[in-house]
Order: C-alpha cells, then structure tokens, then sequence
C-alpha cells in the first residue's frame, strides 16, 4: 500500500520525509550513484537549503521527489513519504501519508501531486517554457488540470497569479512568448505557474542563477513574500551561500549523493563542523579581505582536489581524498556515520564519532 493513515497529533508541521534515498543510473561506463542514502525532512512552512558542489545530488534528490528522474536513471531503493492533509474523519483529524515512490511517475495519483500539491521552479526558465507556445497559454493549462476550471477562469486566474508575482503589464505578458520577455520576466512566469494551484511545497532549483544580482534580489524578495502569504514550504537548492543565508532557515550540505551535514542556517555559518562545510565557507571571498593592501598577492581559499570519478565509489568517507582532517585507516576504510554533534546539528564525520566514543 502506498497511502496511511495516522493520526496529526504531533505530526501536524511534517510535510516531506525522505528517508534513505538511492537513485542510480545505470550507464554503459558504469554506475552513477547520483543520490546514494539520503534522509531529510521538510516542515510546513519552512525553507530548507540545500547546498553543495555541481554533481553532489541535489538537483537529482529533487527530482527524485517530483519523480521526473530523467533515464536511465531510476530511484532503486528509499521512501519519499508526502504527508498529506485530510479532512477530520469521525471527529479526529487524520492525515494521508502516501510513499511517492511507490507511484507510478506518469500515473493519475502522482500527476495530481507533481504540480498541484509539490511544485518546481527550474534553473533556466526557457527550459520549462515552451517556445512555441504564449505564457498565458502555458500557465492555463497547469489550472485547467488540477483546478477544473474553463478557460475564461483560467485565463482570469493567470493574468492574476502574474500580478501577484509583480509581472509588469501582466495582461500583455499573458499572450506573450516566452523569447519575448526577458530572464527576469520569464523567471517570474515560471514562478507564477508553479505556484497557480498554490502548492504545499515549492523546489526551486537555482532559480536565479543566470539573473543578474538586481533581478535576483528581485526574485528571492517574491519568493519570501509569497511563501509567507501561501504558507508552502520551500527546498532551494543552490550553490551560493549567500543566497542560502537570506532564504533559509534550515541547511543540508551534500557530497556525492549524500547529506554530510545538516543543521539551523546559522549553526552551518558560525560552527560548521564538516570539514566539507567549513571548507565551502573558507571558499567565499570577503569583502573586507579584497580591500586590503596586499590584494595583489592575495589568494582565494580552495578545497584541495576535485571531485572523484561519479562511476567509482570510493571505501570509507568519499570526502577523504581531499579532508585536511584525513586519518588514515578510518577515513578511508569506515564509512562515517552520522553524528548529532549538538541538538538537532548533524554532520557525518569520524572526527565526531570518535570524540562521542
């Protein structure tokens, strides 16, 4: 069975729960672990971030929740359990607790959750626009099939989910094509419909990396305000962390198809405790560093060597090829477990599991 019920009580806030995810894709050259032991959850109302290097998994973990995993990749093994909200039955509210990867990707049940309850807003709006088909058009749709309404309404709701996102001229944007507007524009068309069945959780997914920074700023102001007037839940995933210290409240860092640490977005920049994390920090450049006299002979902090071969696994922690904290014989043989180092902050590290034995 793929949907429970259970009773809400004290279980009211939970929204998504993930819990040991592997999606793999089986290649001629071998097997890509993509997203290989994943466990999160997501609140109502919260945003997480999600952070890490290109290649880590965090585009696949979301796509694995929305179940688009493109092929060959596939999701071998996990739970992605969506807890839904359902009427009181009896005089007690229960809710609906539905294993989404035990749906069918292009069924009836999932097709109703993938954009009507769970939503996405991709890197590069052009890719989840059709160009050949106007906005309006694009947003109608995404309406008609999950409100059931007639194009009239349809159109009416649109025109209004694009004024909500501060579209200029939102009717004329509406019988717009998407090459007629620009980044910004087509970034908040995007915006507007993912969010016109107003969704329990949004995906965004370097929603504003090809925007400048005015228009990003832009962005991330109408993501904040329309979370706080729709009460969704927002995953971001990104790989700037100045982004994730204005979004998100809670942070999970992933290194190859794994969650090496997780905690409160100021327990992540104030006391990192991956070496992982802590060299991404040292990573940022400061301000006050660059005016300095000696900028000239002033370098900028790297994690020592690049990310292994995605067709090989290597033993023990993957991070210790490049961990200036490596120890020899644990690292690199013991796959570190994970560690609650301080109330609710994680971090999967032998330094931890040594310090805790």
């Amino acid at each position: 069975m793929s949907t429970q019920e259970h009773p809400t009580e004290g279980r009211r806030d939970l929204l998504i729960e993930v819990k040991d995810l592997r999606t793999y894709f089986q290649l001629a050259e071998g097997v890509v672990r993509a997203v290989d032991g994943v466990d999160l959850t997501i609140q109502r109302g919260q945003t997480l971030g999600v952070v890490g290097e290109s290649g880590c998994g965090k585009s696949i973990t979301a796509h694995s929740i929305m179940r688009i995993v493109p092929a060959p990749g596939q999701i071998v093994s996990g739970e992605i359990l969506y807890h839904q909200q359902a009427a009181e039955n009896g005089g007690s509210a229960v809710e609906e607790v539905i294993d989404l990867t035990k749906l069918k990707a292009s069924g009836q049940q999932m097709r109703h959750i993938r954009g009507n309850r769970i939503s996405m807003v991709f890197q590069e709006p052009m890719t989840a626009l059709s160009p050949v088909l106007s906005v309006g058009h694009q947003i109608s749709e995404a309406i008609i099939l999950h409100r059931k309404v007639g194009r009239t309404e349809a159109r009416e709701l649109g025109i209004e989910m694009l004024a909500r996102v501060k579209m200029p001229n939102p009717g004329n944007a509406y019988d717009s094509y998407p090459f007629e507007l620009s980044g910004g524009m087509r970034q908040r068309a995007v915006i507007a419909m993912a969010l016109s069945c107003h969704p329990s959780m949004l995906i965004a997914d370097e929603p504003t990396t090809a925007l400048d920074v005015t228009t990003e700023a832009q962005i991330l102001d109408l993501m904040r305000e329309l979370q706080a007037e729709l009460g969704m839940a927002i995953m971001y995933i990104t790989h700037n962390l100045g982004v994730i210290a204005e979004m998100a409240k809670e942070v999970a860092v992933m290194y190859l198809g794994r969650i090496v640490e997780q905690a409160d977005v100021r327990a992540i920049f104030f006391e990192p405790k991956h070496p992982y994390t802590q060299g991404l920090l040292k990573s940022i450049p400061h301000l006050d560093e660059v005016t300095k006299t000696d900028k000239a002979t002033r370098r900028l902090w790297t994690i020592t060597g690049v990310v292994p071969d995605p067709y090989s696994r290597l033993s023990g922690c993957p991070f210790h090829p490049r961990c200036p904290e490596f120890m020899p014989g644990t690292c690199d043989q013991v796959v570190p477990p994970v560690v609650e180092t301080t109330s609710g902050h994680m971090a999967r590290c032998h330094l931890y599991a040594q310090h805790e034995g």
